[in-house]
C-alpha cells in the first residue's frame, strides 16, 4: 500500500472516530427518535393489513427504543437487588404485546426512552465544569535551585521550594512572596475585580494572575492542598450530594414497582381460585392491570411540563439545566448574591474628578489619561476610557514614563514632573488633606481613589467604583415582593460591601468572603431558610453555586460558573430571577394537577378492571387518553404568563 493510500486510510479512520465521538452523547436520543419512526411505520403497515411486517416494525421499535432503559434497569436491579420503574415499563410494554396491543407497548417504550435520553444528556453536560477548572491551573512552574532555574511539573513542588512567577503568568501554587513586588488579579479566588498590590511576605494563591512585576514565591502548601484545589473539591462534593426529592423518588420507584408486580402476579392466580374466573379471563385481567397500572401518565405528568417550562424560560433568556432546579426555584426562601459582576458591572468606572481650585479639569484629565494610556492596569484603562469619552482632543505623548510597581506611575509632560497613584506614592498627609479630606469620604462610599501630583504638589484626585447595575435595584425589589430574603456575599472590605449593599437594596451583606467562607455562609443560610439560591459569575463562586439548592449564573460569567450553575441568565438580566421563580410556581401547580389526575385515572381503571367492567380497548383508551390530557395541560406552560 502506498504512503498516500495509508495517509488517506488513516484520515478516513480518524474522521469516523470523530463522527462517532460526536454522535455518542446523543445515541440514546437518536435511538428513541428512530423507535418513534418505526412505531409510525408499524401503525401504517397495520392499517394496510400487513400484520407480519407491522409486528416486525414494532419489534424493532421495542429493541431500539428500549435497549438503553432495559439495560439500565437490569443492571440497577442486579446491583441494588431491587426492581425499578424501568423494569416495570418494560414488563408493561411486553404485556401489551402478549395480548396483541403492539402499538400501545411500543408507545410506552418510546415515551420512556425519550425521557431517559434527555436525562442522560443533561447529566453528561453537568460534569464539564471540573475539566474547565483544571485548565486554569498551570501544569508547570519555574523552580529556583542554587541560582539556576528549571521548569518542573507542579506535582513536584514541595513546601519551602522557591519559584519564579513572571509577568502575565498564573501562580502555580500557594505561597509567600520573598522577593519582588507586583499587582495580582485574584478574581479567580476572591472575585474582586480590582488587582491587589503585593510585595514581600504577602500571600499568593494558585490560579491567580501576576500582572506586571516578577516575583519570587516560597511554596507554603502542597499542590493538592491549595485554595484552588479546594474549590475543585468543594464543587465535586456539593454535586455528589443527592437532593431530598431525588432520594424520595428513588424510594418511591422501588415501592411502586413491588406493589404493582405483586398485585399483577396475585391477579394471575387468585381470581381463578377465589372468584371462579376462567384461566383465560384471569390472565386477560392481569395483563390489563399491567397495562393500566404502568405509570405512563404519571411520567408524562412531569416531563412535558418540565420541558415546556424550560422552553418558555429559554425563549426569555433563562436557561434551566434540569427540571429539578426549575422545580426548586418556587421553594426558595433566600437568595445570596455575589457582588462583582453580579450586582455590579464588574468593571471600575470613574465616578469623581476633583481638581485644585484655579486649575483646568480638562487639562488634568488630558495629562493623566495620556500618561495612564501606557499602562495595562484596569484602573488606568478605566481612566483612559473615561477621558476619551469626555475630552474632545486627542491624547498627547509624555516625554518620559516610569512604572513604579505597587504604587503608581511617574512621568514627565511639558517639563513638569507628574505622579499618579496611591496616597503613599504622592505623600499621605497631603493626599488625605486634599479637598477637605475628600478621599476619606469617597473610601466610605466604597470607591478607590487615585491621586494626581504635579511638581511635588497634589492637584487632583480621581475616584473609581465598580458601579451597581441599573437593573439590580429592580431585581432585588421584585424578589422582596415575593417574600425572598436577599444577602450579598463579597470578598470586598466591610466599607465597600456596606456601600454597595445599601445602593443595591439587599437585606444583608457579608464582607471579606473567600470561596470556602461563601460555602460556610451558604450552609448556614440553608439551615436557617431550608431552600437557598446563590447567584454569581466567577470561578470563586463555583463552590457556592454547587452548594446552594439552586445555583444561578450570569450569562457573561466564567465557563466554570456557567457549568456549575443550575440556572443561567443568558443576558445578565437580574429581574429574570423573579420571572423564573414565577414560572417555577406555575410549573409546580400544573404538575400537581397532572399527578392527581393521572393517579385518579389509574385507580379508576384498576378498580374497573377488577370488577370486570373494563375491556382492554377501553383500558388502553383510558390509559393513553389520560396521558394525552396531562401532556396537553403541560403544554400550557409554553405560553408566557
Amino acid at each position: 500500500m502506498s504512503m498516500e493510500a495509508k495517509a488517506l486510510l488513516k484520515s478516513s479512520t480518524a474522521s469516523e472516530e470523530n463522527l462517532l465521538e460526536k454522535i455518542k452523547p446523543h445515541a440514546e436520543l437518536i435511538a428513541a427518535l428512530l423507535s418513534g419512526v418505526l412505531i409510525l411505520a408499524g401503525w401504517l403497515l397495520d392499517r394496510s393489513n400487513m400484520e407480519a411486517a407491522s409486528i416486525a416494525a414494532y419489534l424493532l421499535a421495542f429493541i431500539i427504543g428500549g435497549f438503553a432503559k432495559a439495560k439500565e434497569g437490569i443492571e440497577e436491579t442486579i446491583e441494588n437487588k431491587e426492581l425499578n420503574v424501568e423494569m416495570l415499563m418494560i414488563f408493561a410494554a411486553i404485556g401489551s404485546a402478549i395480548i396483541g396491543y403492539w402499538t400501545e407497548g411500543a408507545i410506552l417504550i418510546f415515551i420512556f426512552a425519550v425521557s431517559g435520553a434527555l436525562e442522560t444528556y443533561t447529566m453528561n453536560k453537568s460534569h464539564k465544569e471540573i475539566s474547565s477548572l483544571m485548565e486554569l491551573q498551570p501544569e508547570e512552574a519555574l523552580r529556583i535551585i542554587d541560582g539556576s532555574e528549571e521548569r518542573v511539573h507542579v506535582s513536584e513542588l514541595e513546601i519551602g521550594d522557591l519559584i519564579l512567577v513572571k509577568p502575565g503568568e498564573r501562580v502555580p501554587s500557594d505561597g509567600t512572596i520573598v522577593n519582588g513586588h507586583s499587582s495580582l488579579d485574584e478574581a479567580a479566588i476572591t472575585g474582586e475585580s480590582l488587582p491587589v498590590s503585593k510585595g514581600a511576605d504577602d500571600q499568593v494563591f494558585a490560579g491567580t494572575v501576576n500582572l506586571n512585576g516578577s516575583i519570587t514565591v516560597e511554596i507554603t502548601k502542597p499542590n493538592n492542598e491549595t485554595l484552588f484545589q479546594k474549590i475543585i473539591e468543594l464543587v465535586q462534593s456539593a454535586q455528589s450530594e443527592k437532593s431530598p426529592s431525588q432520594l424520595f423518588i428513588e424510594k418511591f420507584e422501588g415501592t411502586y414497582v413491588k406493589v404493582v408486580l405483586a398485585v399483577v402476579v396475585l391477579m394471575m392466580f387468585a381470581p381463578h381460585f377465589l372468584l371462579g374466573w376462567s384461566w383465560t379471563e384471569t390472565f386477560y385481567r392481569a395483563m390489563i392491570l399491567l397495562v393500566v397500572a404502568s405509570p405512563c401518565a404519571l411520567v408524562a405528568s412531569i416531563m412535558p411540563a418540565t420541558l415546556s417550562a424550560i422552553s418558555n424560560g429559554a425563549k426569555h433568556g433563562i436557561l434551566f439545566k434540569g427540571g429539578v432546579h426549575l422545580e426548586n426555584l418556587s421553594h426558595l426562601k433566600a437568595i445570596a448574591f455575589d457582588k462583582t459582576g453580579t450586582l455590579t458591572k464588574g468593571k471600575p468606572e470613574v465616578t469623581d474628578v476633583i481638581v485644585k481650585d484655579g486649575l483646568s479639569r480638562e487639562d488634568l484629565l488630558l495629562k493623566v489619561a495620556s500618561i495612564e494610556s501606557h499602562s495595562n492596569h484596569p484602573l488606568a484603562n478605566s481612566i483612559v476610557k473615561y477621558a476619551k469619552e469626555t475630552l474632545s482632543q486627542s491624547l498627547i505623548r509624555p516625554e518620559s514614563i516610569e512604572d513604579v510597581t505597587g504604587f503608581g506611575v511617574k512621568a514627565k509632560v511639558d517639563q513638569d514632573e507628574w505622579k499618579i497613584g496611591k496616597a503613599s506614592f504622592v505623600g499621605k498627609t497631603e493626599a488625605k488633606a486634599f479637598a477637605e479630606a475628600a478621599a476619606d469620604r469617597m473610601a466610605s462610599e466604597g470607591k478607590t481613589v487615585v491621586f494626581v501630583q504635579k511638581n511635588e504638589e497634589v492637584i487632583g484626585l480621581i475616584s473609581l467604583k465598580d458601579v451597581v447595575r441599573e437593573e439590580t435595584k429592580q431585581a432585588i425589589d421584585l424578589l422582596k415582593q415575593q417574600g425572598i430574603y436577599t444577602i450579598m456575599l463579597t470578598g470586598d472590605s466591610q466599607t465597600t460591601a456596606a456601600a454597595i449593599a445599601s445602593e443595591s437594596h439587599v437585606n444583608e451583606h457579608i464582607a471579606e468572603c473567600l470561596p470556602e467562607n461563601k460555602v460556610e455562609h451558604l450552609k448556614k443560610l440553608k439551615e436557617k431558610y431550608n431552600n437557598v439560591a446563590m447567584v454569581g459569575d466567577g470561578i470563586n463562586d463555583a463552590p457556592a453555586l454547587a452548594t446552594a439548592n439552586v445555583g444561578i449564573a450570569m450569562g457573561e460569567g466564567t465557563d466554570v460558573a456557567l457549568e456549575t450553575a443550575d440556572v443561567v441568565l443568558m443576558k445578565n438580566d437580574l429581574p429574570k430571577i423573579a420571572e423564573a421563580i414565577e414560572l417555577s410556581s406555575r410549573m409546580n401547580r400544573i404538575i400537581k394537577q397532572n399527578v392527581i389526575f393521572s393517579i385518579t385515572v389509574i385507580m379508576f381503571l384498576i378498580a374497573s378492571n377488577f370488577l370486570q367492567i373494563l375491556d382492554l380497548p377501553y383500558g388502553v383508551i383510558g390509559h393513553e387518553g389520560s396521558t394525552i390530557l396531562v401532556i396537553l395541560n403541560s403544554l400550557r406552560l409554553l405560553r408566557s404568563s
